[in-house]
C-alpha cells in the first residue's frame, strides 16, 4: 500500500507496518498460549473491524479452542455515537468458560462494556480482552485490556480491518488521519 492514502474525503498517512503488526501478534500469541493453557477459551471476534487481527492471531493459538462472531457498532464516520447495537448475537452457552474477546480497537470502551455485561449475564469462569489497538486517552472505561499489540494516541485510524465509513480495511497496514 501507499504512503498516503485518500479515503473518501480525507487523507491517511502509513502509521503501523503490517511487519511491525506481526512482530506483536507473534509475541501476544506466544503469551496467550501460555496463559489459556487447558483453559479451552472461546474466542468471540467483534466483528468488522477484529476479523483480519482475528485471523492473524488466531492462526498462532495452539491451544483447543473454540470461535464464535459478534457484530458491535457504535461509529458513524469517524466518530463514536456511544450508542451500541447489537447486530448479531451469541449463541452460545459460556457458562463456565473462558472467554477472550478480540478486538481490532479499544477507544472510549464503551461499546464493549455493554457486551461485556450481557457476557457477565450469562456466567463465564472468565472474560479477557484481546485488542490490536487501544487508545488511552479516549478510554472512558475500568476493564482491563489483556492482550494488547498496540497503545496509540487519540487520532482517528485506519486500515487492517478498521474503517472509515465502510473504507479502508483491505490494508495490511494502519493509517491514521491526516488533519
Amino acid at each position: 500500500m501507499p504512503d498516503t492514502w485518500i479515503l473518501k474525503d480525507k487523507s491517511f498517512k502509513k502509521y503501523i507496518t503490517n511487519e511491525a503488526i506481526q512482530e506483536k501478534i507473534i509475541a501476544l500469541s506466544a503469551q496467550m498460549n501460555t496463559d489459556l493453557e487447558g483453559k479451552k477459551p472461546l474466542f468471540i471476534v467483534v466483528l468488522n473491524g477484529a476479523f483480519i487481527f482475528a485471523s492473524d492471531l488466531l492462526k498462532r493459538i495452539t491451544v483447543d479452542c473454540e470461535i464464535a462472531f459478534v457484530k458491535l457498532s457504535s461509529y458513524h464516520g469517524t466518530h463514536s455515537s456511544g450508542v451500541v447495537q447489537q447486530i448479531i448475537g451469541l449463541d452460545l452457552d459460556i457458562k463456565g468458560r473462558t472467554i477472550v474477546v478480540i478486538e481490532d480497537i479499544v477507544d472510549t470502551g464503551l461499546t464493549l462494556v455493554s457486551f461485556l455485561e450481557t457476557l457477565r449475564k450469562m456466567e463465564p469462569a472468565e472474560v479477557k480482552i484481546a485488542s490490536c489497538l487501544l487508545k488511552p486517552e479516549a478510554f472512558k472505561s475500568k476493564f482491563p485490556v489483556d492482550y494488547l499489540c498496540f497503545s496509540i494516541p487519540n487520532e482517528f485510524v485506519v486500515g487492517y480491518g478498521l474503517d472509515y465509513d465502510g473504507l479502508g480495511r483491505n490494508s495490511s497496514d494502519i493509517y491514521k488521519i491526516v488533519e
